[in-house]
């Protein structure tokens, strides 16, 4: 994944985060017990994020906006977005390059990956915790 280009794109929309009202907590569908179609299909119906991916990373990562005036929480943090792809799932484009798996979702939180990993060592949740950008840090659950 060219980490960079979408970090900058992230960082760039960090202003637009909203902080405040009502957050849907994230914490249990992040226990990786899903697929990546169940926890992005349950979002889109649920009206927290944008159906249509703002981007598609060349490995068919489809990263989600949360929807205009939602907020949701992963472990005590504010999401900034949501990530995810399932190999034959037309719910998800295709990138240009290899998929990172066959099933593969998580949320982009705003926190440093030290403080995303003592939050899920504590709470023994055992999902993949990958620096994601100054301050953003990925919750990832993966499913090959």
């Amino acid at each position: 994944m060219k980490r960079l280009p979408f970090a900058a794109l992230l960082l760039a929309a960090l202003p637009f985060v909203p902080l405040t009202g009502h957050a849907a907590a994230l914490d249990d569908a992040l226990t990786c017990k899903e697929s990546a179609h169940d926890f992005i299909s349950g979002l889109i119906d649920q009206k927290l994020i944008d159906a249509k991916p703002m981007k598609v990373e060349s490995n068919s990562i489809n990263a989600f906006w949360p929807a205009h005036g939602q907020r949701m929480t992963a472990y005590g943090f504010s999401v900034f977005a949501i990530v995810g792809f399932q190999q034959d799932d037309p719910l998800f484009q295709h990138g240009n390059g290899k998929p990172i798996a066959r099933s593969a979702y998580g949320a982009v939180v705003v926190a440093t990956q030290a403080k995303v990993q003592a939050a899920l060592d504590a709470a023994g949740n055992a999902a993949i915790v990958h620096h994601a950008g100054p301050l953003l840090t990925a919750i990832f659950c993966q499913q090959d």
